[in-house]
């Protein structure tokens, strides 16, 4: 299932003109992660999705509020912030 821009619950973001080229696309890297770039949160939810069984549009939603809410902002990369979201999200109740 891919989470998409409309998925999203929060209106905050910014979002890049990629002009046909997909600029967040592999696997996570050392790259900034900004956790207000649109394109850079759909990735890193769409990155933990293709790996997570029975992944829902609700678990992205989870898992935005969890950057916008509780992620340290001393998380810099994104190979940190898909990191702390499979920590999060193996130890963190469902209803959040």
């Amino acid at each position: 299932m891919l989470f998409q821009k409309d998925h999203l619950s929060g209106d905050e973001y910014s979002w890049n003109s990629h002009n046909g080229r997909q600029e967040f696309a592999g696997e996570p890297s050392r790259r900034l992660f900004d956790r207000f770039n649109g394109d850079q949160l759909l990735f890193i939810i769409n990155f933990y999705g293709s790996l997570a069984v029975g992944f829902s549009v609700e678990e992205g939603r989870r898992i935005e509020r969890m950057i916008n809410d509780r992620m340290p902002f001393d998380i810099k990369s994104e190979i940190s912030v898909f990191n702390w979201i499979k920590k999060e999200m193996l130890s963190s109740p469902a209803s959040i």
